[in-house]
């Protein structure tokens, strides 16, 4: 089952084989329905839930340690309801009941363990199931109507329709048995749910056409490449944007705004001793024409570390934005007092940062002076569908992230980081940017479409033309929300509220009806 549960994983960057996640779901739940109880497959789609998060998450060995399989013993518990519908509605014999029932319960269930993990306080999403669509801007139409979580369900269904599809033909030895055959109908059931869970992302992306661009903005990334020491990284993402100015080997670019990787620089700008360092940036701006977006690592006086963006015009600091959702063991240890002592055998986070209060806008000036609201958020924030939504309700026409991933550099970690700007550009209906220290640094359409991608191993400057939309544009996503969680929510506690129900013969319920039971009488039995 953990191998089961690891073979998702191929369908996530930087494997990229997201074919996979259509049928690759298939022998884990195969397994699971052949159960010999429902406790039963509940144990192993456990298992199968850990495998799939500790490879996930297999690059932050070096970080956190031993704390990889503790992650993926815990939280793979999420998947529990998941087998348990799977045996209960998925094993044979199937009725017509049953496997209608298992086409809406048991993907909800797996969308319920997504929207489960995907909470903060239990260290937030990573590797969501809709994710590994990010190259089809088709499907990810479903997430502009639906969030991630609507992609998630299509995909799980399309498995338990092939499963149905499995489960309908007769077995070798049920075949040799007088009166077995073929349960042509529930198979074509199962087909036409499969057909229905890979066409309903192109529907939704001839029905819900992007808005139309408002305007034309060119956006510039500065990626120098790996540099340990602050003062060096600085200075190169200082010299690359330079290069923009006219007469530099990137002569010629005129960008709207320049964007530098999370913790570019290990100044304080609002510090006097800093002021320097802010003439500069300031100098640098009025130069290339463009507000510099720069991200400061470092401990305000009276404060606890944190992580800042901040927006330099040639005039000075024009907002400043401090990180909210930490990274779990990199920047913050939950539970430190129980699990402080993975600091002495990993690089776990020695002190716990401070967050931020949450998402807001920072208002830039484009070349004509014309105010550019932007929502910026860093790195791992990229990871939650409700900051960039939040930010597009506050009018955000562009949604920028800044990343540093060095720790994780040669490792799939950059790559499935990078991949989820793309699926926040179709939720929000707007371009999305990500500007890394050392890569990935890409940029997406307002629909998810790739513009850029620049590697890890890559170091230079991006610049993208964007049209973002008007800033009261709004995808049905952003106005309705996460509903497709909240109804996942309601089916799974309606599901078991009729199990508990049939477990406990409660009126309605017809006790030895139908099939091949018997009915039962006091002293002796008589076939129905």
């Amino acid at each position: 089952m953990l191998l089961c549960g690891a073979l998702l994983v191929l369908a996530f960057p930087a494997a990229n084989l997201e074919f996979l996640a259509w049928f690759g779901l298939v022998p884990g739940l195969v397994l699971i329905v052949r159960s010999p109880t429902a406790r039963e497959g509940g144990i192993r789609a456990w298992w199968l839930g850990a495998g799939y998060l500790i490879a996930a998450l297999y690059w932050m060995a070096p970080e956190i340690g031993p704390a990889v399989l503790l992650v993926g013993a815990v939280f793979g518990v999420l998947w529990v309801p998941f087998g348990v519908a799977a045996v209960k509605l998925l094993r044979p014999p199937l009725s017509w009941p049953r496997a209608l029932a298992a086409l809406v319960v048991v993907p909800s269930c797996w969308l319920l363990t997504e929207w489960l993990r995907s909470w903060q306080a239990l260290g937030g999403p990573w590797a969501v199931f809709g994710v590994s669509q990010w190259q089809h801007p088709a499907m990810l139409a479903l997430a502009a109507v639906g969030g991630v979580w609507l992609v998630s369900f299509a995909l799980v269904m399309a498995n338990v329709a092939i499963v149905l599809v499995i489960e309908s033909l007769p077995r070798v030895g049920a075949a040799l048995l007088p009166g077995a055959s073929w349960r042509a109908g529930l198979a074509a059931l199962g087909a036409a749910a499969v057909v229905a869970s890979v066409l309903a992302g192109p529907l939704a992306f001839a029905l819900t056409p992007a808005s139309p661009a408002a305007r034309q903005v060119t956006v510039a990334m500065v990626q120098p490449g790996v540099i340990s020491n602050a003062s060096l990284r600085a200075h190169a993402s200082e010299a690359l944007t330079a290069e923009l100015s006219q007469g530099g080997s990137l002569g010629g670019v005129r960008p709207d705004l320049i964007v530098w990787g999370e913790s570019s620089i290990a100044d304080d700008l609002t510090l006097p001793k800093s002021a320097a360092t802010l003439r500069q940036i300031e100098a640098l701006s009025a130069k290339d024409g463009a507000d510099i977006l720069v991200s400061q690592d470092t401990t305000p006086p009276g404060k606890g570390h944190e992580k800042w963006a901040v927006l330099v015009s040639p005039s000075g600091i024009q907002g400043i934005y401090i990180k909210t959702r930490l990274v779990p063991f990199g920047e913050y240890i939950p539970f430190r007092q129980q699990l402080g002592w993975l600091t002495k055998i990993s690089k776990a986070a020695g002190s716990n940062m401070t967050p931020g209060t949450g998402a807001h806008l920072l208002q830039a000036t484009d070349r004509q002076g014309r105010p550019l609201p932007i929502g910026v958020l860093i790195c791992f924030e990229s990871a939650f569908p409700d900051m960039a939504r939040v930010e597009t309700d506050q009018g955000a026409q562009l949604i920028v992230y800044q990343s540093a991933t060095s720790t994780f550099q040669g490792t799939w970690g950059p790559d499935q980081h990078a991949s989820l700007a793309a699926v926040r550009a179709a939720e929000t209906g707007r371009p999305v940017v990500q500007a890394a220290l050392t890569g990935d640094t890409v940029a997406f359409d307002a629909r998810g479409r790739l513009l850029a991608w620049m590697g890890q191993s890559s170091h230079g400057v991006v610049t993208v033309r964007l049209g973002p939309p008007a800033a009261s544009a709004r995808t049905i996503y952003d106005r309705l929300g996460d509903y497709v969680p909240w109804a996942a929510l309601a089916v799974v506690v309606a599901a078991a509220l009729v199990m508990f129900a049939n477990s406990r013969g409660l009126p309605g319920r017809r006790a030895g009806v139908g099939g091949e039971h018997d009915a039962q009488y006091v002293g002796h039995s008589v076939p129905s």
